[in-house]
């Protein structure tokens, strides 16, 4: 029968870990917003880190392209949100760019009446339309938006749920069969 090796269940692989700000030991903490390394003096020490690293990776360098701000080149990046271009001179240069353009639906947003909805892609590649004035306005829609306005609550548009027109208004039942 074979032994389990204690070192599995340390974040780091060693025996033990000690808090490099007091020396005490370091245990698996977890909060809200996961599992954490943390002193165990807390609260006298307030030491953490991460269990896992949000680095972002280089997946490949896109030849023939360069960085608009300093002429190095441009890479597919893969990081906490997706992934993305960007500078392969990070961190001395910041610029990121979305590999795949944001198209505008010339749809003006019903919430804040300033932005425009634009299609966007999530970090597991699943489509949504949200308002182009993020984050001052959080409108969000999970289908494709439609011209013309609810006939019973008077909302600026509709969206295409599967053969239907709906409205996206939680409030408001509207459904109509959609024409051929």
């Amino acid at each position: 029968m074979s032994k389990i090796d204690p070192s599995l269940f340390n974040a780091s692989g060693q025996d033990s870990q000690t808090c490099p700000e007091c020396g005490s030991t370091l245990h698996i903490r977890n909060s809200k917003t996961g599992p954490f390394i943390g002193c165990s003096t807390y609260p006298a020490c307030t030491f953490s880190k991460p269990l896992q690293d949000n680095q972002t990776t280089v997946l490949k360098e896109i030849n023939g392209t360069e960085c608009p701000l300093c002429q190095n080149v441009l890479a597919i990046k893969k990081g906490r949100f997706g992934m993305f271009i960007g500078c392969t001179n990070f961190p001395d240069c910041q610029h990121i760019e979305p590999i795949k353009e944001q198209e505008d639906t010339q749809f003006l947003c019903p919430q804040c009446k300033t932005g425009h909805i634009i299609e966007r892609t999530n970090k597991y590649g699943k489509q949504f339309f949200a308002c182009d004035n993020y984050p001052k306005c959080r409108y969000v829609l999970n289908s494709q938006p439609v011209v013309g306005p609810c006939p019973e609550c008077g909302w600026q548009l509709l969206i295409q749920k599967k053969d239907k027109l709906c409205c996206p208004q939680p409030a408001c039942d509207y459904k109509q069969d959609q024409p051929d």
